[in-house]
């Protein structure tokens, strides 16, 4: 029986993080993926942020599930040496943050890409990141993203096979029905040995999002399998995307979509997408 323990994406609630880990504590969840910090990316604040963070996070009782960072949601012909360094610096916050897990992406493929053709300077990189990860005893976790090189459950696959599941599989249902993909039985019953945790996002086709349950990633299905599956702990990080929340913008590819609300709303849907898991896993 997995023991499941919900973490969020908490700049979803606010970009502020008093008010975030406020929304947590609002919703009776002890974990946080940190991305957004008081309006900016957790890539991009300085150690001495994250020592402040840190211990405001020890007074809450919140622990960091894991590190929310951009890495590898970059173009193939983008400056990799300049990442490398950007991956140095996530995990310098990581230790300071205390998590060993760093949420990561296979890169985006141009418009038109031969995704076969350009496999091997994808692995080639990807295993460039995990070598200085593992010097550091920092465990990578690829999210599964549209766009990228894994953007399907079969090349997901392809990563964890090439490198002996030492990059941890993200499991995340609402993007892949965004690349057309069947979440369950099709990308759970590929992936299942491999899954290390879930972001728990549910939609629609393309672009709308929905609380988890009421889309077509078959959540609850995933859950009930995963909960026979895994005799472990199992961390489901809770990714509303419900609003139009500050930061979004910089999170996506192409900007803000128009299926996006108002973020005025956000601390409200983020209890809403809170709720909906919650009662999934309660059954």
């Amino acid at each position: 029986m997995a023991k499941f323990f919900l973490s969020a994406f908490a700049d979803e609630y606010s970009s502020e993080i008093d008010k975030q880990i406020e929304g947590l504590l609002e919703n009776g969840v002890k974990g946080i993926e940190i991305r957004g910090v008081d309006g900016t990316n957790i890539a991009d604040i300085t150690l001495e942020k994250a020592e402040e963070i840190k211990a405001k996070f020890d007074k809450a009782g919140i622990k960091v599930t894991s590190i929310g960072s951009p890495i590898g949601k970059i173009k193939l012909a983008d400056d990799f040496e300049a990442h490398l360094d950007k991956l140095r610096h996530v995990i310098a916050i990581a230790k300071i943050l205390g998590t060993e897990k760093i949420r990561m992406f296979s890169f985006y493929m141009e418009n038109g890409a031969d995704y076969a053709a350009c496999r091997a300077e994808v692995m080639e990189k990807l295993g460039k990141m995990l070598e200085i990860a593992k010097a550091e005893g920092i465990t990578l976790c690829h999210e599964n993203e549209k766009g990228i090189y894994g953007d399907n459950a079969e090349r997901c696959l392809d990563i964890q096979k090439e490198f002996g599941g030492e990059i941890k599989c993200i499991f995340d249902p609402a993007n892949f029905i965004e690349c057309e993909v069947e979440t369950y039985p099709h990308a759970f019953n590929i992936l299942k040995d491999y899954i290390y945790y879930f972001h728990i996002k549910d939609a629609f086709g393309m672009g709308k999002i929905v609380p988890a349950g009421e889309g077509m990633g078959h959540i609850p299905e995933i859950m009930a399998e995963a909960d026979k599956l895994y005799d472990r702990e199992v961390i489901l990080t809770v990714e509303p995307h419900l609003t139009n929340f500050d930061g979004f913008a910089a999170l996506e590819k192409d900007g803000v979509t128009d299926f996006k609300k108002d973020k005025s709303n956000s601390e409200v849907t983020f209890g809403i997408a809170c709720s909906a898991i919650k009662k999934i896993i309660a059954k």
